[in-house]
């Protein structure tokens, strides 16, 4: 399943995934755009979130923006 993700990272809400009406989601993440640890904490919160390992998460496009395109292996 692939999905579109606005991270927020370096933010004091999370880790929280909120579903969009749109079907997108956007994802608040306390781990700041630091050497790639934002794109790890969102890997291991949506992982979580669907339940799945993870190796299941794949990040496949906007690894240095905000808006991501993520492939989740349920």
């Amino acid at each position: 399943m692939k999905i579109s993700v606005h991270a927020k990272p370096g933010s004091s809400k999370g880790p929280l995934v909120e579903a969009q009406s749109d079907g997108s989601y956007t994802v608040y993440l306390k781990a700041r755009a630091v050497d790639g640890a934002a794109n790890d904490d969102l890997v291991a919160v949506l992982a979580a979130h669907f339940g799945v390992r993870k190796a299941d998460v794949t990040l496949l496009r906007g690894q240095g923006s905000r808006h991501k395109i993520v492939s989740i292996d349920l």
